[in-house]
């Protein structure tokens, strides 16, 4: 197989991010920065092209990869398996906020989020399985060329991990944040995944 390149993106800021509360499966809005990142992002694309453009079908990934696609006349792919995420009880809270009601299980998380996820979230394992075959899926599908996937934080640190052989319970700790609409560059070759590039801010 011809490698593929992959460029991943976090979407723009949302009001829920900048409030540093946890958004998931929510469908929360981009606020102006988040605005002001894709167009950013928007820019870098037209200087750097791509062949295709995936996305997470949640409205905020859709909003940061709309000036990308515009700009290179390209429509997008939606995956419904780069969706972030569901955190369940802690959906729209901060962790400061779970820590306070529930001190043990927020210590837990803190020390392996992987064996011990929030009450209710999904399995963070099977995120970056689901995660990991959608971008497997993609760098099939466009052979030798480049393609720009818009999706989640938390979802693409797993899947990083995942297919760079990195401990999942290391994702926090490896991978403390990806960049709102900064690029991460992977090539995929068949089974093995090579990171050229971390977080490349935009702007």
């Amino acid at each position: 197989m011809t490698p593929t390149t992959l460029l991943l993106a976090r979407h723009g800021e949302t009001v829920w991010h900048a409030e540093n509360r946890y958004a998931g499966v929510s469908d929360v809005a981009l606020t102006d920065t988040g605005y002001a990142q894709a167009k950013a992002l928007g820019r870098w694309a037209a200087a750097h092209p791509v062949d295709a453009v995936w996305t997470s079908p949640l409205s905020r990934a859709i909003a940061t990869a709309d000036p990308a696609c515009r700009a290179l006349g390209l429509t997008p792919h939606r995956e419904p398996a780069l969706r972030e995420c569901d955190f369940g009880a802690v959906e729209g809270r901060t962790l400061a906020e779970f820590a306070a009601q529930n001190p043990e299980a927020a210590r837990a998380f803190r020390a392996d989020p992987v064996a011990h996820p929030f009450p209710g979230a999904e399995d963070p394992r099977a995120a970056a399985e689901r995660g990991s075959a959608a971008l497997r899926r993609i760098a099939a599908a466009h052979p030798g060329g480049r393609a720009l996937v818009v999706a989640h934080n938390t979802l693409l640190r797993l899947v990083l991990c995942s297919l760079l052989r990195i401990p999942l319970a290391d994702y926090r700790r490896v991978l403390p944040r990806l960049r709102n609409a900064a690029v991460t560059e992977i090539r995929v070759d068949g089974g093995h995944t090579a990171l050229l590039s971390l977080n490349l801010p935009c702007a």
